[in-house]
C-alpha cells in the first residue's frame, strides 16, 4: 500500500529526515547480518566437529556395552549421566547467546577394587560421550538464538532497502516536483502582477503627459490673446 503524505514544505523535511534516518541505519543492519553470517558459519562448523567427536566416543564405549550387563551393581548410564552442566554467556553482534563449560558427573558409588579395570575406563568414555552431547546442545541452542536473529536482521534490511527507503525517495521527488510546480506558477504570478503594475504606470504617465501637454497648449493660446 502506498504510503500517503502531505504535498507541503514540513513534509518534504520529515521525508528528508526519515531518508536521513533509514540511510545511516542500513549498514549497521548489514554489518550485524555478516557477523551473524559468520558466526552462524562457524557454530555449524563446529556441530559437525561435535557430532564426529560424538561418533567417535561412542564407538569407544560401544567396545565395553557387551560386557556391562556381567557387572551387577554397577550403574554405568546413571552414572555417566550429568548432574549438572555449568554455562557461561557471550555477546555476539550484540546478541547473548549461552557458552558451555563443564559437565558434573556423581561420584562412582561402586567398589574400586570389586570390579573390573575396564569398568572405569568405560565410565570415562560414557562420560565423555554425555559430556560432548551437553556441548552440542548448548551450540545448537547458539544457533537457533543468532539465526532467529538473522532473521530479523534480514527482514528490516529488506524492510529498508526495498520499502522504506524507495517510499522516503518517491515522496521526496513527489513533493519536490509540486513545490517547484508552485514555484513556477508563483514566479509567474508575480510577473504578470508586475507587468499590470508596469502598463498602470506607463498609462497614468501618459495620462500625467496629455494633461501637461493641454496644460502648455492652452497656455501658449493664452499668450496669443
Amino acid at each position: 500500500m502506498a504510503v500517503k503524505f502531505k504535498l507541503t514544505r514540513p513534509e518534504l523535511k520529515r521525508f528528508r529526515d526519515l531518508l536521513g534516518r533509514y540511510t545511516r541505519y542500513l549498514p549497521m543492519l548489514k554489518l550485524k547480518q555478516q557477523q551473524l553470517q559468520v558466526s552462524l558459519r562457524k557454530i555449524s562448523i563446529r556441530q559437525r566437529e561435535l557430532r564426529g567427536e560424538i561418533d567417535e566416543a561412542q564407538q569407544r564405549f560401544d567396545s565395553y556395552r557387551a560386557v556391562l550387563v556381567d557387572v551387577a551393581g554397577v550403574a554405568i548410564e546413571e552414572l555417566a549421566t550429568p548432574t549438572d552442566i555449568t554455562t557461561g554467556r557471550a555477546n555476539v553482534a550484540g546478541v547473548e547467546i549461552p557458552v558451555f563449560e563443564d559437565c558434573e558427573f556423581a561420584a562412582p558409588t561402586y567398589s574400586l577394587f570389586g570390579t573390573p579395570p575396564w569398568v572405569d575406563r568405560a565410565l570415562v568414555d560414557l562420560r565423555n560421550v554425555n559430556r560432548i552431547k551437553a556441548e552440542l546442545e548448548i551450540v545448537t541452542q547458539q544457533y537457533t538464538v543468532l539465526h532467529e536473529e538473522l532473521t530479523r536482521i534480514v527482514q528490516r534490511v529488506n524492510l529498508f532497502e526495498k520499502i522504506k527507503i524507495p517510499e522516503a525517495q518517491e515522496a521526496i521527488r513527489v513533493i519536490r516536483i509540486k513545490l517547484g510546480d508552485e514555484m513556477t506558477a508563483a514566479v509567474g504570478r508575480a510577473k504578470i502582477a508586475k507587468s499590470k503594475i508596469t502598463e498602470s504606470e506607463d498609462a497614468e504617465a501618459a495620462r500625467s503627459r496629455a494633461g501637461d501637454a493641454q496644460e502648455m497648449a492652452a497656455e501658449e493660446e493664452a499668450g496669443s490673446i
